[in-house]
Parts: C-alpha cells; sequence; structure tokens
C-alpha cells in the first residue's frame, strides 16, 4: 500500500516532470514535422477512463492525417497514416505527450493502457478490474504481446498487474518496454494498420498463468 498509494504516484510525477523537460527538444522536433506531414492538428485528444472507470482525456501525437474520399468520410487508417506517423507510431513516440496525464494524475508511467470509454459496458466483471489502478503509458500487457495478443489475453495481463503491483514488477515492465520500443515489436496485429475493436466478451475468462 505505501508503493501503490503514495511512492508509484510521487514518482511518476518527479519522473515525468523530468523525461519532459529531458526529451523537450525531441518533443519540439516531433512537434513541427507532423504538423508538416499532417497539414495541420499535430495533438490527438480522446476520452479515455482512468482509474474506478473515471474519464480524463488523454493526450497523444497524431500520426494520421484527416484526408476524406469523395463520399466526405474519412479514409483508412492505412492510407491517412503518414510516413512520419508511421515512424512516431512504431518508435511509440506518440505516447510521450501521456507524460502530461502522468503530471496531472491521471495516468501512471506504469499501468494498464486506458481504452476507449464505449468499451466500458463490454468488460465482464474480471476485465473491468483493471480499472482499480492508474492507467499507465506502458504496462505488463505491453511488453507480453501488446497488439499481437487478443482482447481477452490483454484483460488477463491487466488483472494480473493489479494484483501483483510493486516497484520490482513496475521496474522490470520499463526495462522490457525499452526492450520492445528498441526492437519495435508487437506494434500492431498482422495485417492491419490499427488495433482490432474490442467487442465484448461472452463469458469470464478463466485465469492463465501469466507469469
Amino acid at each position: 500500500m505505501l508503493y501503490s498509494g503514495f511512492l508509484k504516484p510521487l514518482s511518476d510525477f518527479i519522473i515525468a516532470f523530468i523525461v519532459l523537460l529531458v526529451l523537450s527538444p525531441i518533443i519540439l522536433l516531433l512537434v513541427i514535422l507532423l504538423a508538416i506531414f499532417n497539414k495541420g492538428s499535430v495533438f490527438f485528444f480522446q476520452q479515455r477512463p482512468g482509474k474506478n472507470g473515471k474519464v480524463f482525456k488523454v493526450i497523444k501525437f497524431k500520426t494520421m492525417n484527416d484526408k476524406k474520399g469523395a463520399d466526405g468520410n474519412l479514409l483508412p487508417d492505412a492510407v491517412r497514416l503518414t510516413k512520419v506517423g508511421k515512424f512516431v507510431r512504431t518508435t511509440s513516440l506518440d505516447e510521450l505527450p501521456q507524460l502530461i496525464n502522468v503530471v496531472k494524475g491521471d495516468m501512471s508511467l506504469v499501468g494498464p493502457r486506458p481504452l476507449l470509454v464505449k468499451y466500458l459496458p463490454l468488460y465482464n466483471k474480471r476485465q473491468a478490474r483493471r480499472h482499480e489502478v492508474r492507467p499507465g503509458i506502458t504496462g505488463w500487457a505491453q511488453v507480453n504481446g501488446r497488439n499481437a495478443i487478443s482482447w481477452e489475453q490483454k484483460f488477463e495481463l491487466d488483472v494480473y498487474y493489479v494484483d501483483h503491483l510493486s516497484l520490482a514488477l513496475d521496474i522490470k515492465i520499463i526495462y522490457l518496454t525499452v526492450l520492445k520500443v528498441i526492437k519495435r515489436s508487437d506494434i500492431n496485429t498482422e495485417g492491419v494498420a490499427t488495433t482490432i475493436p474490442f467487442t465484448g466478451t461472452k463469458k469470464e475468462n478463466s485465469q492463465q498463468n501469466l507469469n
């Protein structure tokens, strides 16, 4: 309780603030490049559920432009993903602005990823436990498959994190995250540019061996 209730939020704030200062030149460069290639907005804001389901606005770099087809609708994600946007996404640099969310206290450096608000009524009771802690920029599911595994597997990994939250696990996740970013692995499900939407789970999942 000492770690999760006091030390973790405090260290999140201090580390996120320092990283923002250190990486400010890189963040500024990305803002300029994305403004040019996106031909417009640089940041992506979207409501996401945080701890206990409380909704907040998550901040990310926008990796796609707003090009529309003849029918007036946005073109497919794969078409709108710019060259710079693809690089920013595969290197996970699109997550950098979320450090602001961490400083504000909406998020943690490590925790279950904040997903869409529309998914809230689709979770079963076990899956909903992922909201017992603050969402994170990276998490146990991200270093164990990320978008290359099923939603059900991700949620089991999220619940595992909730039940085993500790300083040692957080350090392990951060270390593995750095390796994943360097290797640029598990960015998306094979054959698609973005994550396949979650449509719900019909029955409770049995706990898997997630060690």
